[in-house]
């Protein structure tokens, strides 16, 4: 193994995560695939999970624990651990979540024999806090993000797979370093990873492994709990220096990031405007267009919107907001 760099990085942020990190570690220095550096980036944890870590990282030279002075945000964070990466492959990984012993093998040995392909994930299952497999669990339909043609990639990720119930998985595959840095990685907003992964997918090929190799935890603590729906809630998750003055427009980020995307890269002709009508197509379905002008609406009373009673609910649950 060259321990100077490693092919493989997983970048693992965190917050307040010494519940589940422990096992989260485990499962990843138990991986059949041994080539790679684990980097931990800490958003200013307020439990033992710096204590945690740096005891790993004292027994395993391939841990790296790094911890920001304060909470940067979720997204931001993330961020940070991608540009902490020296692999020529690079893997998210979060604290609360499971890779199956063979999993990041799998998913490398396809990247080598595949140019093409730029992430390689494995079929998901949804498990409880004990580790045990949910009934309602992850659509089984499968993705066309194998097509050679880009707009079909497009379409079946931003349409037919993130407007179902646990999707958007892919975040947590294995992919090209090289090709991810091409991009602007994840937003600071609520869905700022699917325009990424929309991004990726102009880009290159996905490949699904069919098998349940990736376990997503569901718990009370994550940051994507029924509680944190608000969106004056949820926008502290990805910028906790703000105070709410100013309007937040979630989905007009995304759709804007989608636009951005299809601009910037090279595309056909052809498939360049097949991908817009792609987008057009987006508008009208699951009423994002509703939602895009509501949007406006509340931007245009948003002193009278963002009440004094919602100042007083952020603060309130400020103290409770998940992060990583």
């Amino acid at each position: 193994m060259n321990h100077q760099q490693p092919r493989l990085s997983i970048g693992m942020p965190v917050y307040n995560a010494e519940q589940f990190i422990t096992e989260a570690i485990d499962a990843i220095l138990a991986q059949t695939y041994t080539d790679f550096e684990l980097i931990i980036s800490d958003n200013a944890s307020g439990d033992r999970t710096q204590e945690i870590c740096q005891a790993y990282a004292a027994k395993d030279r391939r841990i790296k624990y790094y911890r920001n002075d304060r909470n940067i945000g979720v997204h931001r964070n993330y961020r940070r651990a991608f540009q902490l990466a020296t692999g020529e492959y690079f893997r998210w990984a979060t604290h609360d979540d499971i890779c199956a012993p063979q999993g990041i093998e799998k998913c490398v040995e396809v990247l080598d024999r595949n140019p093409d392909v730029v992430l390689c994930y494995t079929k998901t299952k949804l498990i409880n806090e004990h580790g045990t497999i949910l009934e309602q669990n992850y659509d089984e339909n499968p993705l066309l993000t194998n097509s050679p043609h880009a707009h079909i990639r497009f379409r079946n990720l931003i349409i037919d797979s993130f407007s179902r119930r646990y999707r958007g998985q892919q975040l947590f595959g294995v992919m090209r370093h090289s090709v991810a840095a091409t991009t602007p990685l994840l937003g600071d907003y609520s869905g700022g990873d699917k325009p990424f992964l929309a991004r990726m997918t102009l880009l290159g090929k996905y490949y699904e492994v069919p098998e349940y190799l990736f376990f997503n935890r569901e718990h009370s603590q994550r940051s994507s709990s029924k509680e944190m729906n608000s969106p004056y809630l949820r926008m502290r998750l990805f910028n906790p220096d703000t105070k709410g003055e100013k309007p937040v427009f979630p989905r007009w980020s995304v759709f804007l990031d989608y636009l951005s995307a299809i601009k910037d890269v090279p595309l056909s002709l052809s498939e360049r405007i097949r991908c817009y009508l792609v987008l057009g197509t987006w508008l009208g379905k699951n009423k994002n267009w509703e939602q895009l002008v509501k949007e406006l609406i509340k931007a245009s009373v948003w002193s009278i919107y963002f009440s004094k009673h919602r100042q007083m609910l952020v603060q309130q649950h400020q103290a409770e907001i998940p992060s990583s």
